[in-house]
Parts: structure tokens; C-alpha cells; sequence
């Protein structure tokens, strides 16, 4: 028997956060003079300024509540979108209107990997502004409601030195996941397979901590050709997660660190058996000359024991779960980006596990993120108490 959606456990391992003006509010007064401003512009809408820079809110990154046919590109203000994409208590209220246990939250506009930061006049500066949205996320943010998110770090990406110190400091804090380019040379610094990159690896394999690597954390998408529409590039969205994946897969960053750990955040998964079996052909076929070693492995048994994988509607990925590997796979919701199936996601997974038995639906829907980022779903509340339907009667409305 599979799962009736009241009765499902959710984690989601990737949503997002519209980081409030309330942000450097605790940093030192010191840091709140250099830190980004929240402002509200003349044409209504509000922006992040930093050292000259301005990060409006895109439209698609906040429609939650909204139906498809609104929805635009075009930035928007605090005013124009739900509470819940930056106050954490509203936050909180939608996930239980959507039958969410827990949360992990991708930054905005600082970056996917706090790329912001490293583009300080004074990269002292934007040290101590990295350290203070870390704790801001991890002591406000998810320290506010116990038991609700995953804590996840942003990188000092231009010191690999610098961001294992920060992942071993956040750690002591409790946040074993970090989150980091899929692909850093489009950023400017050296390619994911570059040893300059090992203190980092060290840390993280260490600590336990997770690397996430998120579609679009290179700042780059898939190119499209002049005048060709904007549906393609988020078709192919999944193709930057491949990229990364087979980057890593063929450097030797997976065999020189056996225990370390990559999730490819919003990267679908209905891809990855055919990606798999490309992988090991194509060691098969070429590793003599192209001097490939993985012993006595297969790059796909490296790539399962090195990755997880997310999915938000896949039912092809569901299907051929055994085939990707389902202690591999998690679930995410998006929220509250244009792709997110909030506040239906219970209703829409009870259809993509048709037929799949309930100790599989369990793993794919909270087991394995619970057990990868190291996260007790019931240190403070009892089982029966995280399931869709006990959340959803939390829901003040």
C-alpha cells in the first residue's frame, strides 16, 4: 500500500528565502553601516544596494499564492508577494498549510552561494557580513522555530582556506550543509576539480557536511539563441546539474575524498538512469586512453555513493527510483518559486507515489533527507505529529 497524502512525512530539501529588511539588524553597528541596504524605490518596488550594486527580487522567485497567469519576471516589492517568503512565522504557517515538516532555504539575493559577498571592495568585509547572514540564518531564521529547518551556510567561495573555516564554524553551531557553485570557474575562481579546493573538501568531509550544489549557482544558465523563447532555457534547466555531476564524477575529488558529499538542488531526477549508464559506457569504452581509474567501481556506483538527488514532480524519476538508487533520492518543494507546487504538494506526490509501496514513499519523502543532513525529525515532536494532516490542522486559517 502506498500513502494517502494526509498521511505522508514531508522534509523539503530546497526552498527559498526573500531575505527580510530585518536581516543585518543584529550585526554590529560597524557591520550594519557596510552591510547591504533594504530599499524602497520610487517606482514602488524594493532592492538590495550594495557598494553601488542593486539586487531587485526577480518576480518568479516569489509567487506563491499565486496563479500561473500572473506571474512575470518583472521585480517586485515586499508589498506584492506573501509573508511567508520572509518572515519566518508565516513561513512556517505555509508549511504547515502545506503539510511541511521541515525546510531547507537557499539564499536570494545574496547569491546561491553567497556570491555577493565575494565581490566586497574589502573581502575582510564581506568575511564578516557572510559570518553574520550565516548566523543570522542559522540562529533566527531556522533557531526560531525548533524542529522546522535545516540550516544551510553560504561559502566564503573566493578562500577555499577561509570556507573550511567557516563550514568547521558552523558546524559547532549545528549546520552541516553548505551551499556552493555547480560550477565555480563561471565565477572566476579555480574549476570544482582544482586542488586548490581541497581544504574545503577536507572540512566538509570532516564535518559531515553537505555540499549543495543548486541549478543556476554559477550564475549562468543554458544560452539561449537571440529571440528564442525563454520556455527553453527553463526546460533545460535540469542540463546544469548534469554538467556538474559529470565534472565531478571525472575529476578525482569523489575518489580522493570516499566520504564526502554532494546534493544536486533542483535538479530533477528523471535524467539520471540514462545519465548513469552514459557514464559507465562511456568509462567502458574510453578509460584506456583517457587514463580513468576507479578500480575495482563503476562511475555510476561513485556517483551513488557520492550524490543525492531532488525532485519535485518527476513521476519518470519515482519510477525508475531502484534504478537511480532510492536511498539516494529527496523531495523538494520550492517554495515559493515559479516551479513550486505549494501549498498542493501533498495531493500532487500522493499522485506521483501511486503504486509505490509506503516504506519507499517514506524514504523519498523525508528518510533519506533526514538521515543526510543529519536532522531528527522528532526531537521535538512525536511522529504523529509530522504528518500532512496533524500540520496542516496547525495552520491558523
Amino acid at each position: 500500500m502506498s500513502r494517502a497524502a494526509e498521511d505522508l512525512t514531508l522534509i523539503s530539501v530546497d526552498d527559498h528565502i526573500v531575505e527580510p529588511p530585518t536581516l543585518f539588524d543584529n550585526a554590529s553597528p560597524r557591520l550594519r553601516e557596510l552591510a547591504p541596504k533594504f530599499v524602497h524605490k520610487d517606482d514602488g518596488t524594493d532592492v538590495w544596494r550594495y557598494e553601488g550594486a542593486e539586487m531587485p527580487n526577480i518576480g518568479l522567485n516569489a509567487v506563491a499564492g499565486k496563479k500561473p497567469e500572473e506571474y512575470g519576471i518583472e521585480p517586485t516589492a515586499l508589498a506584492d508577494i506573501r509573508r511567508g517568503c520572509w518572515d519566518v512565522a508565516e513561513r512556517v504557517q505555509d508549511m504547515n498549510r502545506n503539510g511541511v515538516l521541515a525546510s531547507m532555504n537557499f539564499p536570494s539575493f545574496v547569491g546561491f552561494c553567497g556570491q555577493l559577498f565575494s565581490r566586497s571592495a574589502d573581502l575582510s568585509v564581506g568575511l564578516d557580513l557572510l559570518r553574520a547572514y550565516n548566523d543570522w540564518h542559522i540562529d533566527e531564521w531556522c533557531g526560531s522555530h525548533p524542529g522546522r529547518f535545516i540550516p544551510l551556510s553560504v561559502p566564503a567561495i573566493w578562500d577555499p582556506q577561509l570556507a573550511a573555516d567557516e563550514v568547521r564554524r558552523v558546524a559547532k553551531k549545528g549546520c552541516h550543509a553548505v551551499t556552493f557553485s555547480e560550477n565555480p570557474a563561471k565565477l572566476g575562481w579555480p574549476a570544482i576539480w582544482d586542488e586548490a579546493w581541497d581544504p574545503f573538501f577536507r572540512a566538509c568531509e570532516e564535518e559531515g557536511t553537505v555540499i549543495c550544489l543548486h541549478i543556476g549557482s554559477s550564475s549562468t544558465m543554458l544560452a539561449l539563441e537571440p529571440g528564442a523563447p525563454i520556455d527553453i532555457m527553463i526546460t533545460l534547466t535540469p542540463l546544469n546539474t548534469m554538467h556538474a555531476a559529470t565534472d565531478l564524477v571525472w575529476s578525482p575529488v569523489l575518489r580522493r575524498y570516499p566520504n564526502l558529499k554532494f546534493a544536486l538542488s533542483e535538479g530533477g531526477t528523471g535524467w539520471l538512469p540514462y545519465w548513469l549508464e552514459r557514464i559507465d559506457y562511456t568509462y567502458q569504452q574510453h578509460r584506456h586512453w583517457t587514463g580513468q581509474d576507479f578500480g575495482d567501481k563503476l562511475p555510476s556506483d561513485v556517483a551513488r555513493e557520492h550524490f543525492s538527488f531532488c525532485f519535485i514532480s518527476d513521476r519518470n524519476g519515482v519510477d525508475d527510483r531502484h534504478k537511480i538508487g532510492i536511498d539516494s533520492i529527496t523531495w523538494e518543494c520550492d517554495y515559493p518559486h515559479s516551479d513550486s507546487t505549494w501549498p498542493n504538494s501533498p495531493e500532487a506526490l500522493e499522485k506521483q507515489f501511486e503504486g509505490v509501496p509506503a516504506d519507499e514513499v517514506d524514504k523519498m519523502s523525508w528518510q533519506n533527507a533526514a538521515r543526510i543532513y543529519q536532522f531528527d525529525p522528532f526531537e521535538h515532536r512525536t511522529p504523529e505529529q509530522c504528518t500532512v494532516a496533524a500540520l496542516r490542522a496547525e495552520a491558523n486559517d
